[in-house]
């Protein structure tokens, strides 16, 4: 009997600890990577982190910011000459010849895909007139995106004292740069052929070539004292997240796990639709407008403990339609996910509750005298 109630209570604890609980969500599978974050893309919602806001060097992801600016602040067809400088960076190379003159748009797929550091120190000095003031320009972009634990000394990510960032700051890089549509381009092409070149460029981005098939882009990075670092891109079920990892020795499997526990986890749900509406705000009826479908990724057991309310003002007839007359605020327990625009919309002065209740009443007596 004592043999029986010991095998029953083995077999009962390896029951609790191997299988979880119906409803219980199910945790990532541990990564490699000494820092790690999963975001989705079109919010910033951060699904996963593993100290994603530590200040690490982090190689040539470095090159996503030399990228982004060089689109912004360039021309796709200008004529860029290589410098000395250019040819002499020490590390990957597109191989360029002192006095060479290649396209921007050469040099950016050269960047992205060979992660040619020549490439980036001709950009550089094209856009910026030099190596510093590119740099610079790097900063100041880094600033305006929020990305407050970051510092570049240079446009290639090769080791310097100061150059550094974290991983979340390299996610909503990620995220801005994936909002132009040429850089979108760019990060998801798995080959390129320059007309300077004989030979076509192959993309050192695996996960987006070989190993996982819902992969759109990204950028790799390796230097000794950053270890391996990787910034990618995927989308499944029109689900779009971003993943990175600083330090990880086998991030290309790092990342599929993330994005498989992502897309198993997550959906993209659409919390409210646009157009006009009524809502109720202090107990008072408003009409207003909400100017885009409202859509957030969130865990499969967090939708039914979201709450909204309505924070509405009285808005005149005159009211300017593009003047906010309100917004919603969407929160799971405490925590507050996000708040929507409310605008005007053309209808009649609003009422309180009571008043329609007042109304249905009269409506109701007016009946019965009628009969």
């Amino acid at each position: 009997m004592r043999l029986f109630i010991v095998r029953a209570t083995v077999l009962f604890l390896l029951m609790f600890f191997l299988f979880p609980k119906v409803g219980q969500s199910v945790e990532p599978l541990s990564v490699s990577s000494n820092n790690a974050v999963l975001i989705e893309e079109s919010t910033g919602r951060v699904l996963y982190e593993k100290q994603a806001h530590d200040r690490k060097p982090v190689a040539s992801i470095t090159k996503l910011m030399t990228a982004i600016v060089a689109i912004e602040e360039g021309n796709l067809k200008d004529t860029v000459k290589a410098s000395e400088r250019a040819i002499h960076t020490e590390g990957s190379s597109i191989y360029l010849q002192k006095g060479e003159k290649m396209s921007l748009e050469d040099l950016l797929y050269g960047l992205m895909l060979r992660s040619g550091n020549d490439a980036s120190v001709a950009i550089a000095e094209h856009i910026g007139e030099s190596v510093e003031g590119f740099v610079y320009m790097m900063n100041e972009k880094a600033t305006y995106l929020g990305m407050t634990n970051t510092h570049f000394s240079n446009p290639h990510g090769l080791d310097e004292e100061d150059h550094y960032s974290s991983a979340y700051d390299m996610a909503i890089l990620m995220q801005y740069a994936m909002k132009n549509e040429t850089f979108k381009e760019i990060s998801a092409a798995k080959e390129y052929k320059s007309e300077k070149r004989s030979y076509k460029w192959k993309n050192k981005n695996k996960l987006l070539t070989q190993l996982y098939s819902n992969a759109t882009g990204g950028k790799t990075g390796f230097t000794k004292k950053a270890g391996r670092t990787l910034v990618t891109t995927a989308k499944k079920d029109g689900l779009p997240l971003i993943a990175v990892t600083l330090n990880g020795p086998d991030d290309w499997n790092d990342h599929t796990a993330l994005y498989e526990w992502g897309f198993k986890e997550h959906e993209l749900v659409k919390l409210e639709r646009k157009g006009e509406r009524t809502f109720v705000s202090k107990e008072t009826f408003h009409k207003g407008t909400i100017k885009d479908d409202v859509v957030y990724p969130l865990h499969k057991d967090e939708l039914k403990r979201v709450r909204k309310q309505a924070i509405i003002k009285q808005a005149s007839e005159s009211e300017n339609p593009d003047k906010q007359i309100g917004l919603i605020v969407y929160k799971l327990g405490d925590e507050k996910l996000l708040e929507v625009p409310v605008y005007p919309a053309a209808g009649k002065e609003k009422k309180t509750i009571v008043d329609h209740l007042s109304s249905f009443i009269k409506k109701i007596i007016r009946f019965d005298k009628d009969g």
